[in-house]
């Protein structure tokens, strides 16, 4: 970590805008730092919010950084110490940003559902992402593989839903988009 943020501050000093892992580095240093010179954890989530300006980093950075942590050594011991919106929103949208509207969002409108049950008969949790072949999930999922093939869960992209040992759970599936080929994984 001390020596991502020694990169960083080099950076600085040459005028060059820290990217996202830069900043995070820096911030976390300074809490590193702080709390071996014998400050407090409340002054290091305060001064951890001054450490770096917006024009100080590439656009979109401060969006990307809701709180940085760090298990720092203190006097007294380890504590975590959280820094909440490290850096100020910089102006105008940040590269990439989606806005949505005040609507909900539809996931997969117009689609055909099948909803099923689903047991984990297994002895740990089992977590399947959005997109994955629901067919082909951990044999540890017990429930109609049949039924499910050639479909995923129908939740937001990037999500997963985790099962539980022994815990059964109703899920909502939707048809895989395309020719609906899935090669490898389990089968």
């Amino acid at each position: 970590m001390h020596v991502a943020a020694d990169v960083a501050r080099r950076r600085l000093e040459r005028g060059v805008l820290l990217n996202y892992p830069e900043a995070v580095a820096l911030i976390t240093d300074h809490v590193l730092e702080g709390a071996r010179d014998g400050r407090t954890v409340s002054e290091l989530m305060e001064s951890g919010r001054t450490v770096l300006a917006p024009e100080q980093v590439m656009r979109g950075v401060p969006e990307m950084i809701d709180s940085v942590q760090a298990e720092a050594t203190f006097p007294d011991g380890t504590k975590l110490v959280t820094v909440h919106h490290p850096i100020a929103p910089s102006a105008g949208p940040a590269p990439g940003e989606v806005v949505v509207g005040a609507e909900p969002v539809e996931l997969n409108p117009g689609r055909p559902r099948v909803t099923m049950v689903v047991v984990n008969v297994a002895d740990r949790p089992v977590q399947v992402g959005s997109h994955f072949h629901f067919a082909s999930v951990n044999t540890g999922l017990s429930f109609d593989r049949e039924a499910a093939f050639g479909y995923r869960l129908d939740i937001p992209a990037g999500t997963a839903v985790r099962f539980e040992p022994g815990v059964e759970r109703e899920v909502t599936l939707v048809p895989l988009a395309g020719l609906r080929i899935v090669r490898g994984l389990q089968r």
